[in-house]
């Protein structure tokens, strides 16, 4: 049997937010969809990944306003991202070594999906689900 790819466990069409606008924004996008980041595009483009820990970090503990700030300006850039063709193993082993749960796919730099590491465990064999979660977990 093939090696499974990216593209077999991928979700297609995720949820997305532009850098121009608020982290507040962001804030309730990620309450709405239940997820702890979100891709960051300008144009279909990545651009970046903001996280519940960059809100928290970035903006709450420097007391700055939420719904003035731009995404872009505490958003990670050039994140770790994957491509949809790429084996799921590949990608297993650069979740758990950037040790993040979500990877953007990208395909001639546009999102065209996020792996989160749900989507991993219905897809790839148990054994490296496990390993991946372990390593991922690590401090």
């Amino acid at each position: 049997m093939p090696d499974k790819i990216v593209r077999d466990a991928m979700t297609t069409s995720p949820t997305a937010i532009a850098s121009d606008k608020s982290v507040v924004e962001a804030a309730r996008t990620m309450t709405t969809e239940n997820v702890g980041s979100l891709p960051v595009v300008e144009e279909q483009k990545l651009v970046g990944m903001i996280t519940d820990r960059d809100l928290v970090t970035n903006v709450l503990a420097k007391d700055l306003d939420p719904n003035t700030v731009p995404v872009a300006d505490v958003a990670t850039h050039d994140p770790v991202s994957v491509s949809p063709d790429e084996s799921l193993d590949t990608a297993l082993e650069r979740m758990a070594e950037k040790q993040v749960r979500r990877l953007p796919v990208v395909e001639d730099g546009r999102l065209v999906g996020i792996l989160a590491q749900a989507d991993v465990s219905r897809t790839a064999q148990p054994e490296s689900t496990g390993r991946m979660v372990e390593k991922i977990s690590e401090s």
